[in-house]
């Protein structure tokens, strides 16, 4: 039996939902609400004490970590594969989730709460969203996240979160040209990890960076990936459409203070 703890616009449960599907593997949902503040009821944080999404619950073992969980699931249903055969092949697809792990996923939330959700969060008053920014076990998480409320795209910490964005699209370009999908001859984890953030930007309104004039492959990927039966059941069934049309709204409203730091001759994408 498998349960999961999960958000439907969250990446990291994307990414789960995504594998789930694409194996043909049906889980008993629980939908957290990250808004509301959902991720620190006491109950949840039981499950699991970094106050995130999602959560795996495999047979009664709690699983946590996104990552780990898309790997776990591999390796227990093993069928169809989402990982290469051979040890080099392997090795591409560890260095795609350790990259959204340690650089990619850091960098999402200040892209996202730059526009995204700022206005939601705005029109909160102030005791709920400061609790909600309390409840965050870094402090470090808690600062960025005033910050980039505060100030949106403004926020010092804004342009070097794009620049990851926009360094990954780059090497995704570059490694497209060799191999039909990040993960090898098909759609595996390493496509299923990148997804949701290529996704993130297009939500964002930021589809320029993804247009087929500016990253030819990356824009053939994402379009394959879009016919997958897995997308459409893991990702867009469960999207809100009126939030994801909020967010592209606010996006495209923004889009003319993005657009210059994502000039190649500004620094952005070094």
């Amino acid at each position: 039996m498998i349960e999961l703890y999960h958000n439907a616009l969250s990446s990291c449960s994307q990414k789960v939902r995504l594998v789930l599907d694409h194996k043909g593997i049906s889980f008993t949902s629980h939908e957290i609400d990250l808004i509301g503040g959902g991720q620190h009821d006491p109950e949840y944080v039981k499950l699991n004490p970094k106050h995130v999404v999602p959560t795996l619950v495999s047979d009664g073992r709690v699983l946590v970590e996104s990552s780990l969980i898309i790997q776990y699931l591999d390796d227990a249903f093993p069928n169809p594969p989402m990982r290469p055969g051979d040890p080099l092949g392997r090795y591409a697809t560890a260095r795609w989730i350790l990259r959204a792990d340690t650089a990619i996923h850091p960098a999402a939330p200040i892209v996202t709460f730059a526009g995204g959700p700022r206005n939601i969060l705005l029109s909160q008053p102030e005791e709920v969203r400061e609790a909600n920014i309390a409840a965050m076990p870094d402090p470090r998480a808690r600062e960025i996240r005033r910050s980039v409320i505060e100030h949106g795209v403004k926020a010092p910490e804004f342009a070097g979160a794009l620049r990851v964005f926009l360094a990954a699209l780059d090497d995704m370009e570059t490694e497209l040209a060799e191999q039909p999908w990040l993960s090898g001859e098909r759609f595996g984890l390493a496509d299923a990890t990148l997804l949701p953030y290529v996704l993130r930007l297009e939500h964002l309104g930021m589809d320029p960076l993804l247009a087929e004039t500016e990253r030819p492959r990356v824009a053939d990927w994402l379009a394959r990936v879009k016919v997958l039966p897995c997308y459409a059941s893991a990702v867009e069934a469960w999207a809100p459409a009126a939030i994801v049309e909020m967010m592209r709204g606010q996006g495209k409203e923004l889009w003319a203070d993005v657009e210059p730091l994502t000039r190649r001759d500004s620094g952005a994408g070094a």
